[in-house]
């Protein structure tokens, strides 16, 4: 009868690639869906962003040219990938 929009949604914080791909992989089974940037819909179409906290550390980063790249990389992804988003940030 409810139905949820993204209105509604959970970040969850995983500190390693490995907690990543153990949670994306977890929430899409099933029936769930991969979005974009770390987002996904779980199996009862709930929302939830599955990203590390070095993300935040990069994105906030005030040389802008660093944190542009993240920014890009980042949007270019559907399940986060933090060895992706360091080599962005290094320039590589």
């Amino acid at each position: 009868m409810y139905k949820f929009s993204e209105a509604t949604s959970f970040l969850i914080t995983a500190d390693t690639q490995e907690e990543i791909d153990e949670l994306w992989d977890g929430l899409t089974k099933d029936g769930g869906q991969k979005g974009p940037c770390g987002w996904l819909k779980d199996r009862f179409g709930l929302s939830w962003q599955v990203t590390p906290p070095v993300l935040g550390k990069y994105l906030s980063d005030g040389d802008k040219e660093k944190s542009g790249r993240v920014m890009k990389a980042m949007l270019g992804m559907s399940k986060i990938i933090i060895a992706d988003l360091e080599s962005a940030y290094q320039g590589k």
